[in-house]
């Protein structure tokens, strides 16, 4: 093999996944026994840093004005009042349900979004690191792509805090179960290199094509025996017109773009309707926008969400009615949702703290049936008042989506059989 290098062939491209060549990827997928699968899909449409319930989907219009903060409220369907700066939600409220009684324990940032994004808590994580796999890593597992020569698990535009390991990795499942990134937003932090599919300038495709062959002739002699499905993969995802179809948004007619808006949120959630629809199982929606930042609201929460809201409001509504118009609801499951929730109070920042007492989260699609409220908090929004639960519950219904039981358990770096969900069970009053 002196001519055809392991290296020379990974050369032909890569899914930026953080150093590690496709066909190690792929060579790693190869082992998984294949299992039965439905064609079914996920959105986190992640809210990091811990949106104000009060100020979005929990809204208080009776309470005194410090808790209530400075917005009024709309209807979105009977018995569900939203945010007045969140309009397009409100006309499709029949084509959501809100989950409004999520609680927790833990107001920092980072172990509290390991337990959102994990299904298991830790403490201290900002200084271990991740500990335990991302839910998507998970599927990417567990499930795999819904077709061939398309990722599993796709983070836009990056893995959140991707540097920081702000927990949407693989962790101890291995990097071959990483998310890829789709990057290309510039003005988003952190963002690292998209997919490339294309060769190298100095490799053409009849060379490509040679290669192959010539490493087709190889494992007929049994050279590198168990690499030879793992590369003929890698080189079918790179020459796969579907993949680099999928991360193309200029396919979209001009009219949709408009309606999810030019701006990194509107992008980032019609490229995520693109995923589910080639074939990706799971894709996380970040935003870190520099000029709108994250919902981490200590300062200034009234002028941060009026300039932030509207984008959200935009994207998140056309990706609703998006799902829908294309026949997708019931495949595609839409989470929209952060690490906690804000204080009742707003405090003499114009701000409200961190808050893992009460949380609501929105869910669209995948079969749940729209314009219900599940559960209440209390008359300040402080604290479930009926119908509470935990993030690994919201965790349950998306892995029962996909057809994974959450009480499954795979071993850890120790071996030791770890459940994918370590508290919860699937939210049924929302189906």
């Amino acid at each position: 093999m002196s001519n055809l290098t392991r290296r020379g062939f990974v050369q032909l491209g890569s899914l930026g996944l953080a150093g590690l060549s496709m066909p190690e990827v792929l060579m790693a997928r190869e082992a998984q026994a294949p299992t039965a699968r439905k064609d079914t899909a996920v959105i986190l449409y992640w809210m990091g840093g811990g949106p104000s319930h009060i100020d979005t989907f929990d809204p208080k219009p009776n309470a005194p004005v410090e808790c209530r903060g400075p917005f009024g409220s709309v209807q979105a369907a009977p018995g569900m009042r939203i945010c007045e700066l969140l309009p397009n939600l409100a006309r499709i409220g029949n084509k959501f349900s809100l989950v409004r009684s999520m609680a927790h324990y833990d107001s920092n940032h980072n172990d509290a979004a390991h337990l959102v994004q994990t299904g298991i808590h830790e403490r201290d994580v900002q200084f271990r690191g991740q500990i335990h796999p991302a839910q998507g890593s998970f599927v990417a597992k567990i499930r795999g792509s819904n077709k061939p020569n398309i990722p599993p698990y796709v983070c836009i535009p990056d893995a959140y805090f991707a540097r920081q390991g702000f927990f949407q990795q693989a962790t101890y499942l291995g990097k071959e179960f990483d998310p890829v990134n789709s990057g290309s937003e510039p003005t988003f932090r952190f963002t690292n290199p998209g997919p490339s599919f294309t060769l190298p300038a100095d490799i053409t495709a009849d060379r490509a094509h040679g290669r192959k062959l010539l490493l087709d002739k190889l494992n007929t002699s049994n050279v590198n025996d168990g690499l030879d499905a793992a590369y003929r993969k890698a080189f079918d995802l790179i020459m796969s017109r579907a993949a680099k179809e999928a991360f193309n948004l200029s396919r979209e007619p001009e009219r949709l773009r408009e309606r999810y808006g030019h701006t990194p949120w509107g992008r980032g959630a019609l490229l995520a309707r693109r995923l589910v629809e080639a074939g990706v199982t799971f894709v996380t929606v970040n935003h870190y926008e520099a000029d709108v930042d994250w919902w981490d609201d200590h300062y200034d929460i009234e002028k941060n969400l009026k300039r932030r809201l509207p984008f959200f409001d935009r994207a998140l509504g056309a990706l609703i009615e998006d799902i829908h118009a294309r026949g997708l609801a019931e495949r595609v499951m839409v989470v929209a949702m952060g690490e906690f929730g804000r204080s009742p109070k707003i405090d003499a920042l114009a701000g409200r703290g961190h808050w893992a007492k009460a949380m609501s989260v929105l869910v669209a699609g995948g079969g749940v049936k729209g314009g219900r409220v599940i559960g209440a908090t209390t008359a300040n929004g402080g604290e479930p008042a009926s119908d509470p639960h935990v993030p690994g519950d919201m965790l349950a219904t998306i892995y029962q989506h996909l057809g994974i039981d959450p009480t499954d358990m795979l071993p850890d770096r120790q071996n030791r059989p770890i459940r994918l969900v370590e508290h919860g069970e699937p939210i049924r009053e929302l189906f």
